[in-house]
């Protein structure tokens, strides 16, 4: 057997394996697994059939996996700000990726390792309510470990200022696009990890045999970021193995640019074949072979997650740990990520404008499963939920009391309470980028407005159920349906308390189309 598939099939050995271990606190551990850019389709339990994903696979077999679960938004800010306030698109702070500090030298993003002032995003306003506050009064002992985005390092917008007693990783999203980079942050500290600095958003230069895999050994470095995130994690969850605990595990995989150990890679090189380089990746980096990486960034992960469950198991606690495994938002589509070829979308299109930074299915409908050591009963959900939900649910099973939010917790099903879950009357979403979006769903039926900032006001309306790929508008056929959801756009929407990317909607349009 090939030693790669080996480690995979033990990982996948100990995620499934049963568990004689009792519950030693009666408020539960939660470990939060947010891949970022992660499609529907890229996980096997959701029908992917070239990625290897056994330990993720292993926790939906026992546990629930959620067909109908929604990011809050199609990019990595507002998604995360949706999380950690529990408010929709509509009442959110930030609603779109706002830069701390726009570079206008040559280096780019990559002078932001230099200089930690420029680092960062949009912050979140002094003083908000966050989940990891929520938690802290809970009791919890609480960690965020991956890619932050909500701040910069001397805001008042940071994870230790935000509700998490520990965090490890990348403070800028911007900086996250190297999985080598030369220095990540622990707590209010950058601390260097032996990285090499790295140009991103340059071609291969020319006399480089694009075909060499030599010639993009200049791209990499000697400390992977995932490995040192996990590493960091595993080690708050044993220090806090007496409980209870609150993990948000933020992993910057697989968003390009496509970085794996190159072992890894050749697994899937040999597995998928040759395939075209990547020599001008845009503000990314060149890869000798981007689906592969793409796959084995995947593989790393699910891997890593073999291990936690195994460490859970052996600390006593796995019983007692709720474990989720969901994405920020929708597959990319870059020269480092073509997404058609995996499929990445699942049942939705990820083509270009179908995936990330649309609110098409494929940029907003996540994976979502949901373990919780021997408890669960195996079951796929339909109910129809999104990131709001999550602080309810949370305060729900912790005993909080949560801040003021726009969700419902879906604690019940976790319960196994099916007939007291208490469903939505609608969805809601806007999106001030890529030309300004608006989507609803309500039931079966989701209206979707684009080109909002450019004075569209013609929604197009989908039967979601029937037609996942939404390509059938059925808006003129029922009118009633389209003048309901610009009164519940009307109704959910409230300009932003930041000076973020202005949203144009009119909301004096007419009802009808």
């Amino acid at each position: 057997m090939n030693t790669r598939r080996l480690f995979f099939a033990i990982g996948a050995a100990a995620a499934c394996g049963c568990s004689g271990d009792k519950a030693i606190n009666q408020k539960p551990n939660i470990i939060f697994l947010m891949f970022d850019d992660l499609g529907y389709g890229d996980l096997g339990c959701y029908g992917q059939e070239k990625i290897e994903t056994p330990n993720i696979d292993a926790l939906a077999s026992q546990g629930i996996l959620f067909t109908d679960m929604y990011s809050a938004a199609p990019l990595s800010s507002p998604s995360r700000c949706c999380i950690l306030t529990g408010k929709h698109m509509g009442h959110s702070q930030i609603r779109a990726n706002e830069e701390h500090y726009k570079p206008t030298d040559g280096r780019g993003w990559n002078g932001l390792f230099e200089d930690s002032t420029m680092q960062g995003q949009q912050p979140m306003l002094e003083g908000t309510p966050t989940i990891g506050k929520m938690m802290q009064e809970a009791g919890y002992k609480t960690a965020m470990v991956g890619k932050w985005g909500l701040g910069f390092p001397s805001s008042e917008s940071t994870p230790n200022k935000m509700g998490f007693d520990y965090f490890y990783g990348f403070n800028c999203q911007a900086l996250a696009h190297t999985y080598y980079p030369t220095a990540l942050w622990e707590n209010d500290r950058e601390i260097l990890t032996g990285n090499e600095s790295v140009m991103q958003g340059e071609p291969l230069p020319e006399g480089l045999d694009p075909l060499d895999i030599e010639s993009y050994s200049r791209y990499g470095g000697k400390y992977y970021s995932p490995d040192l995130m996990y590493d960091k994690l595993e080690r708050f969850i044993t220090e806090n193995a007496s409980g209870p605990f609150f993990a948000m595990w933020t992993t910057t995989v697989p968003h390009s640019a496509v970085q794996a150990p190159l072992d890894e890679v050749m697994y899937y090189v040999e597995k998928l074949g040759d395939e075209k380089p990547c020599t001008d990746p845009g503000m990314y980096l060149p890869n000798r072979y981007p689906l592969a990486t793409y796959a084995a960034m995947v593989t790393h992960i699910d891997t890593q997650v073999g291990r936690l469950v195994a460490k859970l198991k052996d600390l006593g606690i796995w019983d007692n740990t709720i474990f989720i495994v969901t994405s920020d938002n929708g597959p990319a589509h870059n020269g480092n990520s073509p997404m058609e070829y995996f499929s990445s979308g699942g049942p939705f299109s990820c083509a270009a404008g179908w995936g990330k930074s649309s609110l098409h299915e494929g940029g907003i409908r996540m994976p979502f499963v949901v373990s919780w050591g021997d408890r669960l009963r195996p079951s796929k959900s339909s109910h129809i939920a999104y990131f709001a939900d999550l602080m309810p649910t949370f305060a729900d099973l912790a005993g909080a009391t949560a801040p003021e939010n726009d969700g419902i917790s879906f604690a019940p099903i976790l319960r196994g309470k099916v007939s007291k879950q208490v469903e939505h009357d609608y969805l809601y979403w806007e999106f001030p980028g890529s030309n300004g979006w608006v989507a609803v769903r309500m039931g079966e039926w989701k209206g979707v407005l684009m080109k909002a900032n450019q004075g569209n006001n013609q929604m197009e309306l989908y039967n979601i159920e029937k037609d996942p790929r939404e390509s059938a508008n059925l808006a003129k056929e029922h009118p009633e349906i389209v003048t309901k959801m610009w009164e519940i756009v009307r109704d959910s929407h409230e300009e932003p308390v930041l000076d973020i990317p202005k949203f144009k909607l009119n909301l004096n349009y007419p009802s009808e189309n």
